[in-house]
């Protein structure tokens, strides 16, 4: 299927990902999980999960070996690649690979309808856990997928609140309540918060944790971002070439600041996040100011 591995497509903390063709020509993306992955239930959890779904702006698992210590994980392949790649200004493809107002605006729809989709539109509901720009992938059409479900959770149709004995996620997208109940509770409001910082990110073409500055530095950008709102003031972001894209990166802006609100009750559904994006800007309301604030990486909650 892959020609022994020949074209590698990337590689993570799991593993590397090939590509690879099958018999009808389909091209497939295989996920090749490390053996130093324990007793495999990461593995399990990728599978059990996303077999669940069915979803434009979920990918699909089309397959996975599970013999002896092998591990893959056969997925449609993403001609695009990862979202990170496109919005990042410190990256060198970025100045190649611009995506103009609109396209980054309908990106972040996908996402929001997919995660509303995980939340409540499965038989059960799934929580990610880990959304960020390198786990949406994006197709030849540029149609976000999100990916990654290794460190999701599967809960009941009636279960809103999650039990979690360690914190999991990627530093600068965990939302406070995973490292620090004192916050509130774990629920589908989590995934909500890291949407809410990839957003951010997706605006303003920059990491929210840079991981050369300081702890105090990290607040930088949506601090920024929030007086700039209060002030009525520009944005002075990249991408805007007129009223109507202003008018754009404003919603996205406003809909992320309260996608990270500190207590997860203030924070709104995916499903009305979805409304919120689709709907009139003068409409929404300024948030409150979050705390912003992310946890130390000495946690190393990776």
């Amino acid at each position: 299927m892959t020609n022994s591995f020949a074209e590698k497509l990337g590689q993570g903390g799991y593993g590397g990902v090939f590509k690879g063709k099958l018999h009808d020509e389909r091209l497939v993306a295989v996920k090749l999980l490390n053996k130093s992955k324990g007793n495999g239930e990461e593995f399990m959890n990728e599978v059990a999960s996303i077999s669940r779904t069915s979803h434009i702006n979920i990918v699909t698992l089309l397959g996975f070996c599970f013999e002896g210590s092998k591990r893959a994980l056969v997925y449609e392949y993403m001609s695009n690649g990862s979202l990170e790649k496109f919005i990042y200004e410190t990256n060198p493809m970025t100045v190649d690979n611009q995506l103009n107002c609109e396209q980054l605006y309908q990106i972040a729809i996908g996402v929001a309808r997919g995660l509303e989709y995980l939340h409540r539109g499965c038989n059960t509901r799934i929580y990610h856990f880990d959304i960020k720009p390198h786990n949406i992938l994006l197709d030849e059409n540029f149609c976000p997928k999100i990916s990654d479900f290794g460190l999701a959770k599967i809960c009941s149709r009636d279960e809103s609140m999650v039990s979690m004995l360690i914190a999991r996620g990627t530093p600068g997208y965990i939302a406070p309540e995973v490292f620090s109940r004192n916050f509130g509770v774990v629920s589908h409001k989590s995934d909500v918060y890291s949407f809410g910082m990839m957003v951010m990110e997706i605006v303003g073409g920059r990491k929210n944790i840079e991981v050369e500055v300081d702890g105090t530095s990290e607040i930088y950008f949506p601090y920024w971002i929030y007086k700039r709102l209060e002030l009525n003031e520009d944005f002075e972001l990249r991408n805007i070439t007129n009223e109507n894209d202003r008018e754009t990166m404003r919603k996205m802006v406003i809909v992320s600041l309260w996608c990270i609100q500190t207590d997860p009750s203030n924070r709104p559904t995916m499903h009305r996040v979805v409304d919120m994006l689709e709907g009139r800007t003068e409409a929404l309301q300024i948030p409150p100011k979050p705390f912003l604030s992310s946890p130390s990486r000495s946690e190393n909650l990776s």
